[in-house]
Formats: C-alpha cells, structure tokens, sequence
C-alpha cells in the first residue's frame, strides 16, 4: 500500500501550513500561535475533542473511528517548538522572528500530523480511537514529560504511542527505525573549580585554576576511552570554559565548566556521573583546588519497543516499499518519557539532502509529507482495523 492518494491531493495545502508555522517559529513553551491554529485546524477537521493546555501549551486531538468494538486507542505524537538560531535558508517563508527558526523540522512534524488527522476525520476507517499529541518544549523542556505528568495518557486512555523525526541525507520519503536503545540520554554538567587567584606574573603564589580546569577537561576523557566497556557508547563533553576574570594579568579565582554526557543504557548512567563527579574533585584536590560537580538528568534513553518497532517498520514497508535499520543516535529525544509510559516505537522519516538540523540553514523537505502523513494514518488504519 503506497502513499495515499489523499495526500497528494492535500500536499500543497500541507505544505502552505508548514511554511506558515516556519515563518512565525516558538520556543519551548511559549507555543501560542502554534498551539493555537493546531486547536483550530483539529476542530475544523471534526476532531471529537479537542484539548489544549495539556503540558502547559501543548494541544490533544480525539478522533474516533467508525467502531469502537476494538476498545484499543492509539497515540500519534508531533513536536511543535523552534531552535533559536538565527535562520540563513533565505526563503520566502523565513522565520519572522529574529533569533528563532524552525531548525530540527518540527514545523514539518506538525504540519503531517494534522495532515494525518484531516484524513482520520474524514474517513474514521478504523475501529478504535486515535489521539492526535501535539508537544510543546521538546528542544530542553522536556514537553513529554510535562504532558505525561499532566495525566495525559490516563486522561485519553492511550495503550501505544507513536512518533516519528524527519533525516537530513536519508533518501526523501525512505524510513529507518531500531528496536531497543535509540536515542541517547541527556544529562547536562556544571563543574566550578575554585582555586587562588592572583597577579600573572607570580602564579607560585596562586592556585591557577586555569591549569586545574584544563587538566579536569582532559582528564574527563578517560570516562569514555578508560572506565567504560568499549562495546558501549559515551560521550563526555565540555563545552564552556569560563573564568572569573577576563584580563590578560589576572589568574581568576574560578573557572566554570559546563557539558553533556550521552549514554544509552542506565548502567552506563551511572557510571558517568560517578566518575565525572570523582575525577573533577580528585584532579582538584591533587593541585590544592576544589571542585564543586552540578550533574542533571535530563532526557533518559529513548526506547523502542520490541513489537511496536516491528508494526512500525511493517507500515513503513508498505507505505515506501522498505524501512532500513537506523544507527544507533547519541542526541536526544524527549518522545523517550511517553515510551516510558506506554508502548510505542520511533521513526525516522527521509528528509533528502539537506543541511543538517540544528543548522541555520536547514529546511524541512516538503516533499517528505505524504510519506509521513501515509505512515501515520496507516499506524491507526492497520493497527485499529474497521470491521469488513
């Protein structure tokens, strides 16, 4: 089964609502207008319910079928928030929001996702309920889990949920997917080594917590290449360095670290923070310095349910002949907090060759939509089928 046919009818009107949610980009929870024309797209398509405020900003859709013997209810998931990066694509449809852009294509995921509810509404050829989930913050503020904490799941009743993230240099419209750890967990890192400062010229008489710093920076490289098992994956980096003092003859008194860790399993976690948290004190103590170690956790590893990913890739086999495997991936996503709640499964969709997301002169493919509005009206339609 090919895209659907009603979705090349509806791609240029598709299309005029992701230009349009590109041009007016909104960061984290602060979604308004989003927020907004999704709730007033949902209700003009026949949405049973439509709720906002869900995670603060973020807006449910209810589409039942044309039965409901099937008691099962589904979840299709689209983020809905920007990047701030100052936009360099030069289109006509550039963000008008200086300083804001729509740079990881979730103005794409949005756009299908309504697409897809359109469809479900007009024909509700299904047998069961589909829950339409537009998030808001999933750049940082954790929107899943704000919606899932909100009772979300429990309030709709949703069994499974699915998502789905356009690539950059996948072919345009081709799938990929994994079962298991996907997307990797996301802590973030703040270190401050006090040390003493004083004048340049007599650094025996400081403590030079440049020098301390620069050692704890190296030092934290021993994480990844000495105390993890090499067949596991870690990344430790930092990515400030600041000091107390900005003049060319001043050794500062402090110097501030920050950075990321990623992991994909709990184990490895761990054991990040420990060691991260034991090196940067044990290098500052040895040179007369202190280290104080801030380590949050933020996004957990995003995992793919065995079944769900199978369903998943079936539907995106019959949507565009194939679904290859996808790589593992050391960034993160917040979809991992519904995963967490309920079954599901992930996708990538292929954006074509583009600039990669999180570029300022990236740009969502507007050719992928009927791929991806086809792989979500599908999900419900072989998941919940109507009776014959």
């Amino acid at each position: 089964m090919p895209v659907k046919n009603r979705f090349a009818e509806l791609h240029d009107e598709i299309t005029e609502w992701r230009r349009d949610l590109h041009a007016h980009p909104e960061l984290l929870f602060d979604t308004h207008r989003t927020s907004a024309l999704v709730a007033e797209k949902l209700a003009a398509f026949g949405c049973d319910e439509v709720v906002p405020g869900i995670g603060r900003t973020g807006v449910v859709g209810v589409i039942k079928g044309k039965s409901d013997t099937s008691g099962k209810v589904i979840g299709l998931r689209a983020d809905m928030d920007a990047l701030p990066i100052l936009e360099q694509t030069g289109v006509d449809y550039a963000s008008k929001t200086p300083g804001s852009m729509h740079a990881c294509g979730h103005d794409g995921h949005t756009a299908m996702l309504l697409g897809a509810a359109k469809y479900l509404a007009e024909t509700r050829n299904f047998d069961g309920i589909a829950v339409v989930i537009f998030q808001p913050a999933e750049e940082g503020g954790a929107g899943g889990r704000e919606m899932c904490d909100d009772g979300m799941m429990e309030r709709f009743g949703i069994q499974e949920v699915y998502g789905m993230h356009n690539w950059p240099g996948r072919p345009l419209g081709s799938f990929a997917i994994r079962p298991g750890a996907f997307f990797a967990a996301t802590d973030i890192f703040e270190i401050e080594v006090e040390g003493l400062g004083g004048h340049a010229a007599k650094p025996h008489e400081t403590i030079d917590t440049t020098v301390v710093a620069s050692h704890i920076v190296i030092a934290a490289q021993t994480i990844a290449s000495r105390n993890a098992d090499p067949v596991d994956q870690i990344v430790v980096s930092v990515t400030s360095f600041e000091t107390s003092s900005k003049a060319f003859n001043v050794i500062p008194q402090r110097v501030t670290l920050k950075g990321t860790v990623r992991t994909l399993s709990d184990g490895m976690r761990d054991l990040a923070e420990m060691r991260l948290k034991k090196v940067a004190k044990g290098v500052a103590e040895s040179f007369g310095a202190e280290a104080r170690v801030d380590y949050t956790r933020n996004y957990p590893v995003m995992v793919n349910h065995p079944e769900q990913t199978e369903f998943a890739a079936q539907v995106a086999a019959s949507v565009s002949g194939a679904c290859e495997d996808a790589p593992l991936v050391m960034g993160g996503e917040d979809f991992a907090f519904m995963l967490e709640e309920r079954p599901g499964a992930y996708i990538l969709v292929g954006n074509g060759d583009s600039a990669a997301v999180h570029h300022p002169e990236y740009n969502f493919n507007d050719d992928a939509i009927p791929a991806g509005c086809s792989w979500w009206a599908e999900i419900v339609e072989q998941r919940l089928p109507a009776a014959r």
